[in-house]
């Protein structure tokens, strides 16, 4: 009998012109939680799908499942080996129930007819859920629960078929800090029951919550595997991106001058109150607190995607009356969106399109686009910006989450803007990706634009503002120049009564 339930040597993988996996190995044990890291394109995803079936490895690899070689024709035999991924963004049936969901592909048909025994799956899947530690009902609509909660269904779902190996591939990205440790007991549980988990993540809190091992690719290659308490973040940090990130947060002095928007008594009912702050040139304004406190809401209001039903704007000194998002832009305030593939991007263009998309009225004469004007512009905004991509003309379904996010950048760049929303703009994207963000976030602000940047990360905020405001039920309930912004005063700002140490799980 094998030590290893997973085993995987010299996997390769091979697209026409790419080569996805470079000789990659990998070692599971039964019971265990292994970390996966490495940046966007360091070939995680393929892995995944090699292990599920989805991607037969070129010839030379090898797979084994308790010591045997196996050969996966397609998904169902990995299922039926007992093998689940569940992945960042969840893919479900909206309009189905959590039971629907659950055995969608193996429901239980009664023998002889083909009726289904809605009962007994009902009864099963309360009884997965009720081991899960969910309080919703089987009989719920997928569409009506949250991201956590559906991400307790995707579990479930593995469960299901006996899933011996479960594969995470991200669940804590859109998840708050409470949801991630209801998340974290249900890996526990699932580790102590003899479940094997593959974490994959990009959150260093992810692997030193839960994993014992941490194996890191990097640009297709295996890099090396550690025993979690074995290595320092400096040097995982060096093995993921192949340099040591000497300042994360490469914030520069930028010249603060005139005021370009003041806020004054903000209100959405149900939403916010009394919002008040000012922006000034060259300022990075931080808009933080728990997940739920109104950040969002009062940018969108500001963009015009969101009616505010009081107060005022004042854009240089002159009231501004926001219709919509595209009377913001041509007023010079910007937006980028928390989701980036819903909201700022469309996946199926090219990434030059997306790019020029905000500003097609400069590239086009009496309805006919200059499309050389276009592609140029694209093509200096993408390497602005540092787009790492073949040319402009690829699809922006093909780059990872970090160059989708600078690609987001880029476009914002085509307006002539002076003020900038950057609403979670490292969510989801790898510590090498966030260092080359922030410093575009700190160029920008040395060019003179006006930036508020909301983030739900501490060390973000910290280390990248010049002032913040903090939020709480919809409020704001502190500013700090940046000699007084820490860790404590922020925790203490956005939890009534908080205590900071006792406290931090609640940290969104």
């Amino acid at each position: 009998m094998s030590e290893f339930i997973l085993e995987l040597k010299g996997i390769t993988k091979t697209f026409p012109g790419v080569k996805a996996l470079d000789d990659v190995y990998f070692k599971l044990k039964p019971g265990e939680i292994h970390a996966l890291m490495g940046e966007n394109g360091a070939g995680k995803s393929t892995f995944i799908k090699v292990i599920t079936g989805v991607h037969a490895p070129d010839e030379g690899g090898e797979m084994y499942l308790d010591g045997q070689p196996v050969n996966f024709r397609n998904p169902k035999d990995a299922q039926k080996a007992g093998i689940a991924a569940i992945y960042q963004h969840v893919t479900c049936y909206p309009d189905l129930t959590v039971t629907e969901n659950i055995f969608m592909g193996h429901e239980k048909i009664a023998k002889g007819t083909k009726r289904l025994l809605w009962r007994e799956m009902h009864e099963e899947a309360g009884n997965l859920l009720k081991e899960l530690g969910a309080s919703f009902s089987p009989k719920t609509l997928m569409g009506a629960l949250s991201v956590a909660e559906q991400q307790i269904v995707e579990i479930a779902k593995a469960l299901s078929v006996n899933a011996r190996i479960i594969i995470m591939d991200e669940p804590t990205a859109a998840l708050t800090n409470n949801e991630s440790e209801e998340l974290y007991r249900i890996a526990e549980k699932l580790r102590d029951q003899g479940t094997s988990i593959i974490f994959i993540s990009h959150r260093f809190e992810d692997m030193y919550r839960l994993a014992s091992k941490v194996t890191v690719f990097r640009d297709s290659k295996y890099i090396g595997t550690w025993g979690v308490n074995e290595i320092s973040n400096a040097d995982l940090i060096v093995a993921m991106v192949g340099r040591e990130i000497t300042q994360l947060f490469p914030k520069k002095e930028a010249e603060i001058g005139e005021e370009l928007l003041r806020v004054e008594g903000l209100g959405k009912t149900g939403y916010f109150a009394d919002v008040s702050f000012t922006l000034r040139k060259g300022e990075i304004l931080g808009l933080t607190g728990l997940v739920g406190a109104g950040r969002t809401e009062v940018c969108q209001a500001i963009f015009g995607a969101e009616r505010a039903d009081k107060g005022k704007i004042f854009y240089k000194g002159q009231e501004l009356a926001v219709r919509n998002p595209l009377h913001a832009m041509k007023q010079g305030i910007g937006y980028l969106p928390e989701d980036r593939q819903k909201q700022g991007l469309v996946l199926s263009w090219e990434i030059g399109r997306n790019i020029t998309l905000s500003s097609l009225e400069k590239m086009s004469k009496k309805g006919h686009i200059n499309t050389r004007k276009e592609w140029d512009l694209a093509k200096r905004l993408a390497e602005k910006v540092s787009v790492k991509a073949k040319s402009v003309f690829d699809l922006a379904s093909s780059l990872s989450g970090g160059n989708q996010q600078k690609v987001v950048f880029a476009k914002l760049l085509t307006a002539d803007l002076d003020i900038l929303i950057l609403d979670e703009p490292t969510k989801g994207v790898d510590v090498g990706a966030k260092s080359a963000i922030y410093e575009i976030i700190s160029d920008l602000a040395c060019s003179g634009y006006g930036i508020i940047l909301v983030s739900s990360e501490m060390p973000e905020i910290i280390g990248m503002c010049d002032r913040v405001a903090v939020m709480r039920e919809g409020r704001i309930t502190a500013f700090m120049d940046r000699e007084g912004i820490s860790q404590e005063a922020i925790l203490r700002a956005s939890m009534a009564d908080a205590d900071p140490q006792q406290d931090q799980q609640r940290w969104a």
